[in-house]
């Protein structure tokens, strides 16, 4: 039987052209049948009850965290931003899961160079800062996120895995899967690119690297075939 890439991403209504473009490059992309399921707080109401924190970037900050929950603790599944933009097959990521870890993701090593992103959010610092926009959850791994712990945590404590017994569990991703644009030079293997600081729906970003790509994507979103 054919495995289904089972990707979940962060929804926020701010921002909903984003999830529906990511959607897009993951789908004409992959060689695999994939299942995307957005996290959106409306949807998820009567499980995530936490209250908004001030330094949240997104409505997705800390709900991503139920996506081991929302699979049931069961295979794998991915969570992904929604600025993120599929650039290569979804199946190539799948293929690098390793059953040695509990989660895997690309560990980024760096200082933002800006003190604002989008909408005028402040850019917070942090260990392991970036390391939770894309994961690959090894969900039977994962129980530990159930949904009182995920709506009780501390932001740092969800963000830097220290639910997990150790960092030996957080496996390594190649840093080309979570692309950080304008944070890392503008590089043509990028397979994922994230537009961290605000993606090109926002005017003040609609010339960044890669930004054409993510146009180009939205068009064949809205793409529809008249009667000729």
């Amino acid at each position: 039987m054919t495995d289904i890439v089972n990707i979940y991403v962060g929804f926020d209504s701010k921002e909903v052209v984003a999830h529906h473009v990511l959607s897009q490059s993951i789908l004409e992309k992959s060689s695999v049948p994939v299942r995307i399921t957005p996290i959106y707080l409306h949807n998820v109401a009567n499980i995530f009850t936490r209250e908004r924190n001030a330094l949240q970037s997104t409505e997705f900050s800390f709900s991503r965290f139920l996506t081991p929950y929302l699979s049931q603790y069961e295979g794998w599944s991915l969570f992904m931003d929604c600025d993120m933009l599929a650039r290569t097959d979804i199946a190539e990521l799948w293929a690098l899961r390793d059953e040695r870890y509990s989660v895997m993701c690309v560990k980024h090593d760096y200082q933002p160079k800006v003190e604002t992103k989008f909408l005028g959010q402040v850019q917070t610092k942090y260990e392991k800062k970036n390391w939770s926009s894309l994961i690959l959850f090894n969900n039977a791994k994962c129980k530990a996120l159930t949904p009182d712990y995920v709506n009780t945590a501390t932001g740092l404590q969800l963000h830097q895995f220290k639910w997990l017994d150790g960092d030996d569990l957080i496996g390594e991703l190649p840093v080309t899967w979570n692309y950080l644009v304008n944070e890392y030079d503008k590089r043509d293997d990028a397979k994922i690119v994230h537009f961290t600081d605000g993606g090109p729906y926002f005017d003040e970003y609609r010339n960044d690297d890669y930004a054409e790509e993510w146009f180009a994507t939205r068009e064949r979103m809205l793409h529809v075939q008249q009667r000729g």
